[in-house]
Parts: structure tokens; C-alpha cells; sequence
């Protein structure tokens, strides 16, 4: 996958930005050749310090992210030799050292983009989602390894606090140690069985990477890219499972709106304010041909559609409307009632009711949010309030959609997110003061 490489930025930015891209392949390269996540990420630790010494000092090399990678196998060599029962693996690595840098001095070799159980983030992704560990701890597990998430981050993506998801992949990481799981691609009915878990951290890697839950970057779009490439990889190992090339069909129809989600000085732009013709046509035919593959597979089994095929669905209905206005909003709240009941989940009913006050008004609308928030499930989650702040807006009751949109700024850790919410509660501040004489309920 091409990044942009940062060898021109000041060192201790360079460092940083490396580290964030470089994480993952770094942590999975080395737990191929030392069999240990923990004994990976500290070796990953070593290069960074070593980065953070030499770069200042001698200047960014050419590929920084070869350059770590690189500089912790050599302490994997270090660290095989003080352990004797390794001589052999201390051979078989020295050969793949020399043979890197005789192709290229001082870098390592990029992992080749269309291997599939080769690829070393597939295998990290599939020893994170074994069996032995919990369906939570999995997700969070990988999350963390693959996606280079931050505890934090994680946390808000599952709405639970820190500290619950710290001890998952402390807990994680020990479980795998202690039942010594291979780092490997499963084959057959194994292989089968922890797709779900697989698909779901793919999807949440990319949901990070869409709308960033932390700092001034709306759109990271490193881990967008990172998940599309892991789901296309899926779907070449897996093709006859339906979800998956569902799950790629989202994945590519979502992306394709990457760069009309972003307006100037990095503000956020919303799904109807965005300028369509910068959507890119090629992510949309690929959204589609995925979609037309899961659903043919799904036919041919006599099976129901999962729920990234029903998502990947909606998706695709936006897709063909040329504008927002020509949007068929009816078939999509027609699909989110199927993805609500078939999979039932509050985030999908919010979803659902911004879907049925498009066609039905945002009172009605309104009243699915309200129920929401009686429930109280999803409490902290920025989105409740900042859709019901945007019913609010449309049934003229601005004071109290001002609230709501003070409190969404308040519970979102995103800059671009919180300065968008900050003028919609501008916008209801002007709306309050205006003679009620022109206040009149948009419809």
C-alpha cells in the first residue's frame, strides 16, 4: 500500500508518524520471527528509542518504516543469541537479513500487497481472533495490534470504559502465551468459525479511520486503506462466504466518499453537503461488483443477507443518487428496519431514525431518538445528541437543539468533530434570537 513517506519532517514529528503507519507491520514481522507478541512489541519499543536517538542527529532516512523494521530484527538477532535453543532461528533470520540488504542497503523488504495467507497483518489478525480468547477480547486485541489503536481509542469505539479494555488485551496477550496459539492462517471449518470476529475488527479499524474518534484528523486515512486491503484479502482467501465480499463492498462504497468528506482547513462535511462529483467512481464500481458477488452467493445458498451485505446495501443506495435530494430514503429505511431486526443494535436504530425522519418527518424520527435516550444505552455516545439536536433544528425548536449540540461537543475527543458541533450551536444561538415572527418549522 503507498503512504506518504515522512522523511522530510522535523525528526520527533518524522518519528511519530512513522511509528503510528509502521506499528502494526513492525509488531507482525517480528512475531513471526520470535513467535511472542510481547516479545514483539518490545522489540518494536527498542527501534523506536533507536529512532528517536539517531534520527535527530543523522536526519531521516529514506524509508523510515524499513529502517525500524530493520533495526529490530538486528535486536532480534541480539536477543536470539542470548537464548541458545535458538541458534537455528538466529540462521534462518541472518539469511533473511542479508538477502534484504543486498536488495536494498539499509531497508527492509516491503511485505508484497497481493500475498494472502503470507501476509503477515492476516496472520497477526487471525491469531488475535482465536477461539481461546473472548469475542471482545479478539476485537480489541487486534484492534490494537493491527489497526495500532490506542487503548483509548479502542474504548470509544465500544463505548466502555479504559480500563476494561486494557486488561482485555494485558489478559489477551496471556492467553495466547500460556495456550500457545500458533501464528498462523487457519484452514477449513476453523478457518470458517472465527470470520465474524475477523470481519468485525476490520470494520472497526475502517470506522476509525472514517470518523476519527480522537485528535485534529477528521479522516485517517491510513487505516481506511489498511482495512480495504485486509477485507480484499478476505474475501481472495475466503471467496465463497458471502460476508465478506459484503464487508468489501461497505468498505470500498464508504471510501469512496473519503475526499468530499473533508472541506477546507480540514472541516467536516456532511453527507449532504458533500460535492458528489468528487466521490471516486472506481471505489464505487468495485462497492458494487463486491455487492453484486455476496448477494449472488447468498442466492445460490438460499440465505438472508448478513449485515455488512444489508449496510453495504444502504451504501450503495447513496451511491446512486446523483444528488442528496434524489436520495431514496424510503428503500433505505426499508433496509434498516431489516438490519435492526435481523441484528438488532442501538447504534443501527439511531441510524434508522434519521432514515425514517426522511421519510416520514423528524417528528417521527424524534420519537425512535427519544427512546434511545429513555433507554439510556448509549449515554455517552456523542451521535445520540447531535442527531437529536439536528430534529430538534427541523422542527424549529433551536433552544433545545442548542443543548443538544453542546453536549455532543462535549462528548467527542475529535476536533474537526467538536468545531462543527460548536457552529451548529452558533447556528441555534442566532436562530433563538430572531423574532419569533420569522421562526417558522422546516419541513
Amino acid at each position: 500500500m503507498s503512504r506518504e513517506q515522512p522523511s522530510q519532517q522535523h525528526p520527533g514529528r518524522a518519528v511519530e508518524a512513522v511509528w503510528r503507519m509502521e506499528w502494526p507491520r513492525l509488531v507482525a514481522g517480528l512475531t513471526r520471527i520470535v513467535g511472542d507478541i510481547d516479545t514483539a512489541e518490545e522489540l518494536a519499543q527498542d527501534a523506536l528509542v533507536a529512532a528517536l536517538e539517531q534520527w535527530p542527529r543523522d536526519g531521516v532516512p529514506p524509508n523510515p518504516g524499513g529502517w525500524l523494521m530493520l533495526t529490530a530484527k538486528h535486536r532480534a538477532i541480539d536477543l536470539i543469541r542470548r537464548n541458545q535453543t535458538f541458534a537455528r532461528k538466529v540462521a534462518l533470520l541472518g539469511r533473511e537479513l542479508a538477502t534484504e540488504q543486498q536488495a536494498q542497503p539499509g531497508l527492509s523488504v516491503a511485505l508484497d500487497p497481493d500475498l494472502a495467507i503470507e501476509d503477515d497483518l492476516l496472520r497477526m489478525i487471525f491469531t488475535a481472533c482465536h477461539p481461546v480468547l473472548s469475542s471482545q477480547a479478539r476485537v480489541a486485541l487486534t484492534l490494537r495490534l493491527v489497526g495500532s489503536l490506542t487503548t483509548e481509542e479502542i474504548a470509544r469505539a465500544f463505548v466502555v470504559p479504559e480500563s476494561t479494555v486494557a486488561q482485555r488485551i494485558v489478559r489477551a496477550k496471556r492467553t495466547i502465551a500460556a495456550r500457545h496459539v500458533p501464528y498462523a492462517v487457519p484452514h477449513g471449518a476453523e478457518l470458517a468459525g472465527r470470520l465474524d470476529s475477523v470481519l468485525e475488527v476490520i470494520y472497526l479499524i475502517f470506522n476509525e479511520g472514517y470518523a476519527a474518534t480522537a485528535g485534529e484528523d477528521w479522516l485517517r486515512a491510513e487505516l481506511c486503506e489498511d482495512a480495504l486491503r485486509l477485507a480484499r484479502m478476505l474475501a481472495t482467501l475466503m471467496p465463497e462466504e458471502a460476508e465478506a465480499h459484503g464487508l468489501v463492498a461497505l468498505l470500498e462504497l464508504q471510501a469512496s466518499r473519503s475526499r468530499a468528506r473533508i472541506g477546507p482547513a480540514k472541516t467536516l462535511v456532511l453527507l449532504a453537503d458533500q460535492e458528489r462529483s468528487r466521490w471516486d467512481q472506481l471505489l464505487i464500481r468495485r462497492g458494487f461488483a463486491a455487492l453484486a458477488r455476496a448477494h449472488a452467493i447468498d442466492r445460490n445458498r438460499g440465505l438472508p443477507p448478513g449485515r455488512y451485505t444489508l449496510q453495504a446495501a444502504i451504501a450503495a443506495v447513496h451511491a446512486m443518487a446523483p444528488t442528496a435530494e434524489q436520495t431514496d430514503w424510503r428503500r433505505i429505511a426499508g433496509l434498516y428496519a431489516v438490519l435492526a431486526e435481523r441484528f438488532p443494535s442501538p447504534i443501527i436504530e439511531l441510524n434508522r431514525a434519521v432514515a425514517v425522519s426522511k421519510v416520514h418527518g423528524p417528528a417521527a424520527g424524534l420519537e425512535l431518538v427519544d427512546a434511545l435516550v429513555a433507554a439510556g444505552v448509549l449515554d455517552s455516545y456523542h451521535l445520540l445528541p447531535a442527531v437529536r439536536g439536528d430534529l430538534l433544528v427541523h422542527l424549529g425548536r433551536n433552544h433545545e437543539a442548542r443543548a443538544e449540540f453542546a453536549r455532543a461537543a462535549t462528548l467527542t475527543d475529535n476536533d474537526a468533530e467538536r468545531a462543527f458541533l460548536l457552529d451548529r450551536v452558533a447556528e441555534c444561538e442566532r436562530a433563538s434570537s430572531e423574532a419569533p415572527s420569522r421562526r417558522r418549522p422546516q419541513r
